[in-house]
């Protein structure tokens, strides 16, 4: 669809030089501009840019959610979450996958109305896609998001979804995708006020090395900026927006398009506090780079209100606006709006949704990123005719998650054996393992809502209740009365979740508790309005049916039982809320257990959002598996992999840790010193990164490299055969990993540099070639030069089936000068910019850039910078830009080997930004080279020092 214009308006639109297709987008863009008042370029800036009727130019909203399907419009063909899409570690097959969602998404431009504000534009070709944040903690509520916890993993998968969306024209795009969310975005809880610290190897070396390649390929058409904050400063006011990401973008000759996330811009008054009025956080916002302001849903006039008085106070001008607005049509023109009769993708029909190559595909997608976690011979199943029982809440049902599309069907885990063993002959039995109960209550007698309930246990004391009249969820309305109308689970605000509470008496009567509100079922209207235990209802509960003990009865009379377990996407971890720990609920653990003591063919899968420490499984189960929440072919593609139809070819995108681990603070974003990801983490993992099992043998022959020794500017090319020595055709993923030995810097354990997909039939072999820039993957982040830099010295390449399964590696030499001692004498030299440190926190400096250190805690006695291998001889004198907000006392000291050299008292400066110098001389700072420490007393920010 797209907006009406008035005939008249467009006949004489047609003779502006913006309509002529002749023209370089530029001078269009430029023509375009120059038609437009200050007043409607000013109206652009608001997700919902108006029509201009006068122009013949239609209402444009930015933003569709296309993560792994189209999402909130209607049904469209669901994929597998964004992390079972990484678990395939298959660019093509993300490629083809992002290819068939554009292209849904143009079947809903230009056919269906928009759900929401339908007179405001049509549906936006605008893909908020793919999710590049970094799967740092298995916590994280949106783990279901992102790709990998490895960067080069994630960007490789990044580039090629947006290669998907975007199509192979060179004029026009079948969908605009944008990165989400930069930066450092890996926690739900508090997530608008929490600070991202990231030292610069983190943000060189991790974060930043995710979202450049899709960028600075041309791949990627725009980023939303996340919610965080960034070493105390908002991510909607990095300077690393203009500093690195449009630097990036510079060589492909296009623009790239920034939008906010939604009501950032307001978070930057409240609650970030960050800036007196919005007018102030508005303007700083588009300075920095925000092109398209979501905020205030389809009220547009809040935000340019806010915009039109920071304009008037001076705080922004003309050309700022100007710029965020050639950008937005640049990206129009792109799309094909001013040229619908060139727009290759303009005539996509409505029949594509859904299609059946699109299911055909997403069948094929959730096979291939389903990972075979353990086999010790359980599978592949061989016997269509044998009894299988399908135990577990998820062995009969699909869930959606927030940013899936709405399931045209579900195959489930159980449709689809159903479906493998109907032809045989073969029998299935399908059962929750829930118990189903009927709460009684006291003040009438009657049972709640007149039936009994399923109840789902999803640990913590959380459940659902599902209505056995109905097969409804119970849900709580606006006015707290109680109605089991939901069929799915899947609203911002979940209303369907509950806890029954025991009552003080103990007598066995339960409270029913609403998880959203916290409130009560009151008693005698049981509305759930009562704000405590005392008015509430009191309700006995009658087992029904003991869903444990009949799942175990119907394991123990089968051949084989098939354990399906995992989260709800809305139910603990999710948007705005991260999970607690790693472990499957109680219930289901329990359930699990009793199935397979009477059952030893048991095979468990995970079906999840994100890894859980199943230790027990691994232990005493003979098969293991896990898969993402698939979409809608989820059971027919379990079933092929079961079956041995599809090898099973996903392999793990995260690490899955070990129950006993103890994994660092959920806010600690430092890989490096908190031991996060394979690349740091010491301790050994129940299933590595990269692990994955097939249902056949992989040879790796001897990993050669050619040249062995050669320069810091060369490429190293490191082959091996890889050969099938099973009696079945399968696939693996051959890892190259890289590790510097004998770094001068705390350098990775192991650093993925490239990896490949190959199937192979029954003892074929395929030659492997990897060509390596040292400069790209033997690099790190410099912090004394503040550049990328390859040391000379050893290096192992380490061919691998995961980051724990070596199978052969090699050493090169790279050779060039030795690194030189860092340079103190005359230089500045940014505090952030350390080697190692202890109770340390990263802030801005200022609002607008620069970073600075603080003691993590303000009266901490451990805040100590390590800044290693510094030359200070002829040194004399120490200065500190320091700044202190309050009359607390506060010093710094330098020390080397243990001899305090200087101690700089610091005054207060009225404000963390009101920066001031201090100097001390140096008493007897020695000759040569040295570790140079710098401890912090009392609440001082230091942006960095200088020595004489």
């Amino acid at each position: 669809m797209s907006s009406p214009s008035p005939s008249a308006a467009e006949t004489s639109a047609e003779r502006y030089p913006f309509r002529d297709s002749a023209l370089p987008l530029d001078k269009r863009v430029d023509d375009l501009l120059s038609r437009l008042s200050p007043a409607e370029r000013l109206s652009m800036l608001h997700q919902y840019a108006p029509a201009v009727p006068r122009l013949g130019i239609g209402a444009f909203r930015t933003g569709a959610e296309a993560l792994h399907g189209v999402s909130w419009l209607g049904e469209a063909t669901a994929f597998p979450q964004a992390v079972g899409l990484g678990a395939s570690w298959d660019e093509e097959l993300v490629r083809e996958v992002a290819e068939a969602v554009s292209t849904e998404l143009r079947a809903f431009h230009h056919h269906r109305s928009p759900a929401i504000a339908p007179d405001r534009g049509p549906n936006s070709l605008q893909a908020w896609a793919p999710v590049l944040n970094l799967l740092r903690d298995p916590r994280w509520g949106r783990n279901e998001e992102g790709y990998s916890e490895d960067p080069v993993h994630t960007a490789r998968l990044g580039e090629a979804f947006c290669r998907g969306l975007a199509g192979d024209d060179p004029a026009h795009l079948r969908a605009a995708p944008v990165l989400k969310h930069f930066l450092a975005y890996n926690n739900e809880d508090d997530r608008c006020t929490t600070s991202s610290g990231l030292r610069p190897r983190v943000l060189h070396e991790y974060d930043l090395a995710a979202f450049k390649p899709a960028i600075a390929s041309g791949a990627a058409t725009g980023v939303m900026a996340a919610y965080n904050l960034v070493n105390g400063r908002p991510c909607h006011v990095s300077p690393l927006l203009e500093s690195e990401l449009r630097r990036w973008a510079e060589p492909t000759g296009r623009e790239l398009f920034v939008v906010s996330d939604a009501e950032a811009p307001s978070n930057l008054v409240d609650p970030e506090h960050y800036f007196d009025d919005h007018a102030e956080g508005h303007a700083a916002a588009l300075k920095a780079g925000i092109d398209s302001f979501t905020d205030h849903g389809e009220d547009s006039e809040t935000v340019i209100g806010r915009l039109r008085e920071a304009l008037e106070r001076g705080l922004i001008d003309q050309a700022d606006i100007d710029l965020a607005v050639r950008r937005q049509f640049e990206l129009r023109f792109r799309m094909g709006e001013f040229d619908p009769d060139l727009d290759p993708y303009a005539q996509i029909g409505p029949e594509v949704v859904d299609s059946p190559e699109h299911r055909a595909l997403a069948r094929r997608a959730a096979a291939e990123s389903t990972v075979l976690l353990k086999n010790t011979g359980l599978l592949p199943l061989t016997d269509p005719a044998q009894r299988i029982a399908v135990i577990g809440p998820h062995g009969d049902a699909l869930f959606e998650d927030w940013y899936s599309g709405t399931l045209p069907y579900a195959v489930t885990v159980a449709d689809g054996l159903r479906a493998r063993l109907a032809p045989a002959g073969g029998e299935l039995t399908v059962h929750e393992g829930i118990d189903r109960v009927l709460l009684r209550a006291a003040s009438t007698g009657e049972p709640l809502n007149g039936t009994a309930f399923d109840l789902g246990d999803w640990g913590l004391g959380v459940l659902t209740l599902r209505a056995v009249d109905s097969g409804k969820f119970l849900s709580v309305k606006e006015d707290g009365s109680l109605v089991a109308d939901q069929a799915v689970i899947k609203s911002w605000d979940v209303h369907e979740t509950f806890r029954l509470v025991e009552a003080e008496a103990e007598d066995g009567a339960v409270l029913l508790q609403s998880v959203l509100t916290g409130r009560y079922a009151a008693a005698g209207t049981l509305a759930v309005t009562a704000e405590d235990a005392a008015g509430a209802e009191r309700f006995t509960r009658e087992v029904l049916r003991d869903g444990r003990a009949e799942a175990v009865a119907a394991a123990a009379g089968a051949d084989l039982a098939v354990v399906v377990l995992g989260n709800h996407p809305l139910i603990h971890g999710r948007e705005t809320l991260d999970r607690q720990g790693l472990a499957l609920p109680p219930a289901q653990e329990e359930l699990l257990r009793a199935v397979a003591a009477v059952r030893p063919e048991t095979a468990l899968v995970v079906m999840s959002s994100y890894p859980y420490a199943v230790d027990w499984a691994d232990e005493h189960l003979p098969a293991v598996l896990w898969t993402s929440h698939g979409g809608q072919e989820t059971g027919h593609a379990l079933a092929d992999v079961l079956f041995g139809d599809s090898d099973p070819a996903g392999r793990l995108p995260q690490t899955w840790y070990r129950g006993d681990d103890e994994l660092p603070h959920p806010l600690d974003y430092d890989i490096i010193q908190a031991g996060w990801t394979y690349q740091y983490h010491r301790a050994a993992p129940r299933y590595p990164f990269g692990h994955g099992l097939s249902y056949t043998a992989f040879d790796y022959g001897e990993l050669e490299v050619e040249p062995t020794a050669l320069g810091q500017d060369g490429t190293v090319r490191a082959a091996l055969t890889v050969t099938n020595t099973g009696t079945r055709p399968g696939t693996d993923v051959v890892q190259l990993y890289v590790r510097a030995l004998d770094a001068r810097y705390q350098a990775p354990r192991l650093r993925l540099a490239d990896f490949r997909k190959v199937t192979l039939a029954p003892g074929r072999s395929r030659r492997l070639a990897f060509d390596l820039p040292v400069a790209e993957h033997l690099a790190h982040w410099d912090v004394a030069t503040g550049t990328f830099t390859v040391d000379p010295g050893r290096y192992r390449l380490l061919a691998a089936a995961s980051a724990e399964d070596i199978r052969t590696t090699a050493e090169l030499t790279v050779e060039g000068p030795a690194p030189a001692p860092r340079t103190v004498l005359g230089r500045r030299t940014g505090a952030a910019d350390f080697d190692a440190h202890t109770g340390i926190a990263l802030v801005d400096a200022t609002r607008v850039d620069g970073d600075a250190v603080t003691p993590a805690e303000p009266h901490a006695s451990d805040a100590e910078l390590l800044f290693s291998t510094v030359e200070l001889t002829g040194a004399q004198q120490v200065s500190a830009e320091v700044a202190l907000d309050g009359s607390e006392p506060a010093e710094l000291e330098f020390a080397v080997d243990g001899k305090v050299l200087a101690t700089l008292a610091v005054p207060p400066t009225g404000g963390r930004y009101a920066w001031t110098t201090v100097t001390a001389p140096l008493d007897g700072a020695p000759h040569g080279v040295h570790d140079l420490r710098v401890a912090l007393r009392g609440p001082v920010r230091l942006a960095a020092f200088t020595v004489a």
